[in-house]
């Protein structure tokens, strides 16, 4: 196997927030009682956005000014974010015919109380906020609300906003294809692929462009599996399209830019972007991958908060764009948007990674905020997706996988053979999914790969977190008893784990002993040079070191 110093290509990003187990809080959109809304309009309440049109230079996103007044402010009024901006009209499908339908039907994407930052409202009755949208090819609609999140009430209603180009092709998404020099490149848009040729244009520097073609996909609201993704939470997401661009050379720097050809012969660009491609397996070089997990979303505007969460989902984003320049590949293992059935935050999940995503691979897994749903496959009946059952997961961003449904695949990098699990099907001996994993480990070919890593959202060799002491397990259970004998069989170096929100690493564990005295876990412990900082990783070396 390959020597332990080897192990200073792996770097963990940390996330900067802590905590003692899985989170247990809510979605912010789903304290707003949206169904319980009644009208209240105020003649002398008023609330003003500008500027009128956003994204006059091409821009993805932009801060807003958002104006309001109201002659009987409350601490608990709020400012409400709505796209598309006509929500207020009768769109309620009825569930019960014996039942008038609500007023609204739909969450907003974003609040924020109107009071924030404005320590004079309740008193003044006046405000102002600075906002940040994103291009979600719909216009936009401010609204103040009374009554507080639980009893809303409807006070006033803004002037609408809207992107220069609502349709434009957006938050490019890189990830490694099935094949080591192959770079997949998915994007959303609001062109259907009747309306406009999706395409991407690329070369190498000094080379001549070529264009690849690109599929499209998109899914409807009776695709997702319960509420409030199929209620509440539901919100068109566009066109998703991917390109593969194909037969790179290895660290080679390539340039491209997203197209969309339509019906009258003219074209749609994005900006231009770059990446460099991937090394050629086995080669003897630097590879600097970034593993964490659970990183959700956040708002730079202070909306929307989720627990504690955002700063540290921001904290890493920034992070890594400061570093961008020394991360060659990202993994985020699971939990990615924490949309929990909220459909609108995706786009701005994408938004937010699209400088690093646009630029590196950014290769996922799924969790159980992706995947979860009763009834729909997966392995654990629990509600955790907010009954989007992993359908906005599988078409937002792509993976190698042989059937993205189930959402396990291998991918090469350099030294490295990733091999990423699905925590959220079964894995246990006699499935598809153990087969798979044996498959991966076996076909590792150690003397261009010396590296063979295993990556998935739940815990499946240790943890000592509490809520797993509590179980007993120390693991998810099952896990640890149903693959230690193929990490071991197959000399497996490391792996990676998110779901329980700590930093966590421990030496080698086989049949429940630690094997404190291998020398790469005193190495990793004394070692000045290894420097992790906290992160919600956890990692464990496994005895086929």
């Amino acid at each position: 196997m390959g020597s332990c110093w080897l192990i200073l290509l792996v770097i963990l990003s940390s996330l900067l927030r802590f905590g003692v187990g899985i989170h247990c809080g809510k979605q912010p959109l789903s304290k707003i009682a949206i169904h319980r809304a009644r009208l209240a309009i105020h003649n002398s309440a008023f609330v003003k956005a500008t500027p009128l049109i956003l994204g006059l230079k091409g821009e993805s996103s932009q801060w807003v000014t958002v104006e309001y007044s109201h002659p009987n402010p409350t601490l608990n009024d709020w400012i409400g974010v709505f796209s598309p901006a006509n929500f207020s009209t009768s769109i309620c499908p009825l569930e019960n015919n014996k039942e008038e339908p609500p007023l609204l039907c739909t969450a907003p994407i974003k609040y924020q109380f109107a009071s924030y930052q404005n320590d004079e409202y309740h008193k003044t009755g006046k405000g102002l906020l600075k906002l940040q949208l994103v291009n979600q090819r719909a216009d936009f609609a401010f609204a103040l609300f009374s009554g507080g999140l639980l009893d809303p009430k409807l006070v006033s209603v803004s002037n609408t906003l809207t992107f220069a180009n609502p349709k434009a092709p957006v938050y490019p998404r890189l990830a490694q294809g099935k094949s080591w020099n192959e770079m997949a490149v998915t994007w959303t848009s609001g062109y259907s692929a009747d309306e406009a040729i999706p395409f991407v244009e690329w070369n190498a520097e000094g080379d001549a462009k070529t264009r690849s073609p690109a599929g499209t996909l998109t899914f409807s609201q009776n695709s997702m599996c319960g509420p409030p993704a199929r209620t509440v939470g539901w919100r068109d997401p566009g066109f998703i399209h991917t390109s593969f661009l194909k037969d790179l050379w290895p660290n080679l720097m390539y340039t491209y830019k997203l197209g969309h050809q339509l019906s009258n012969g003219s074209y749609i660009w994005s900006k231009s972007y770059s990446f460099r491609a991937s090394p050629f397996p086995g080669q003897d070089s630097l590879q600097r991958v970034v593993i964490f997990g659970d990183m959700g979303k956040g708002e730079a505007d202070g909306s929307n908060e989720y627990y504690d969460y955002q700063p540290g989902s921001l904290n890493t984003t920034y992070q890594l764009i400061k570093d961008l320049k020394n991360i060659d590949i990202v993994f985020h293992i699971g939990d990615l948007s924490y949309a929990s059935g909220y459909l609108s935050q995706w786009d701005q999940f994408t938004s937010q990674i699209e400088p690093i995503a646009s630029t590196i691979p950014y290769m996922v897994a799924s969790g159980n905020h992706d995947r979860d749903w009763p009834g729909t496959g997966s392995f654990y009946e629990n509600n955790d997706s907010g009954g989007e059952c992993g359908v906005p997961t599988q078409t937002m961003l792509y993976v190698p996988a042989e059937n993205r449904e189930k959402f396990w695949y291998s991918t090469d990098y350099g030294m490295f053979r990733f091999c990423v699990a699905d925590t959220e099907h079964d894995w246990r001996p006699g499935t598809e999914q153990y087969k798979f994993i044996e498959h991966c480990f076996s076909t590792a070919d150690r003397q261009k790969q010396p590296w063979l890593i295993f990556l998935a959202h739940r815990v499946l060799g240790y943890s000592s977190n509490e809520f797993y002491g509590v179980e007993g397990s120390f693991e998810e259970p099952m896990g640890r008893e149903s693959l230690q004998e193929l990490w071991q069989k197959y000399k497996v170096d490391i792996a990676f784990y998110g779901h329980v929100h700590n930093y966590e690493r421990t030496c080698p564990v086989y049949q429940r002993s630690l094997r404190s005295d291998h020398p790469c876990c005193c190495w990793w412990c004394r070692r000045r040079t290894c420097q992790l900082l906290p992160s919600q990783t956890t990692l464990e070396f496994l005895s086929g070191l």
